[in-house]
């Protein structure tokens, strides 16, 4: 929790009071449907919380925006995301029922009004949204497809429409058939040896009639 606010020192009462319920609603709902490994649950503000709240050092989402998650997993990075940001509208979406659940829970738990879940692949989602968030789901090339069709036309915000995505490692080859896309390393936001080789990747995404 000291990590959240160290990098988030504007965070209020009723965002520290979320935040700091994270770790209890995740390690009970863990117990029963196992969606965070047991290390992973133990160092959970570092590599799942943190590691989520990235995006937010790369864009700051403004009031009214549409956020969708795609395979949300146990949350993430959607639910820390909404805390960060309550006037924003966020879409949890995986297609994994028993995931969902989890992120139901936990979202009711911390009394977030601004979640709506859904389990169904991303290709059955409808509407347009700001941006489009995800954890290293599926290769670049693969994200861009399952998501066509889903930005929306009018950029409101200072990055462009279009996907943030949580990346680690050497992204070259992946992202080569992207000359538009944007790698923010997050060790130059945050300084746990965790961050090193963990990245944002703004890609723009042309809107499509």
């Amino acid at each position: 929790m000291e990590l959240i606010q160290k990098y988030f020192p504007e965070i209020t009462p009723d965002q520290k009071e979320k935040f700091a319920a994270l770790q209890d609603l995740y390690k009970d709902w863990n117990s029963k449907i196992n969606v965070v490994s047991r290390k992973d649950v133990d160092e959970l503000y570092l590599r799942h919380v943190l590691h989520s709240l990235g995006i937010a050092k790369v864009q700051t989402f403004k009031k009214g925006a549409s956020i969708l998650d795609v395979g949300t997993g146990g949350g993430f990075p959607g639910i820390p995301l909404a805390i960060l940001f309550p006037e924003v509208n966020f879409r949890l979406v995986d297609s994994i029922g028993k995931k969902i659940k989890v992120v139901n829970e936990v979202s009711e738990g911390l009394g977030l009004q601004n979640v709506v879940t859904t389990n169904a692949r991303v290709e059955e989602i409808d509407g347009k949204f700001d941006f489009i968030v995800s954890r290293a789901v599926a290769a670049m090339p693969t994200f861009v497809h399952w998501v066509q069709g889903k930005i929306a036309k009018e950029s409101k915000h200072e990055l462009k429409n279009g996907i943030l995505y949580l990346k680690g490692g050497d992204l070259s080859e992946e992202l080569q058939d992207y000359p538009k896309a944007t790698i923010y390393e997050l060790q130059d936001y945050f300084e746990e040896d965790f961050f090193e080789t963990k990245k944002v990747v703004h890609l723009p995404m042309k809107y499509k009639k």
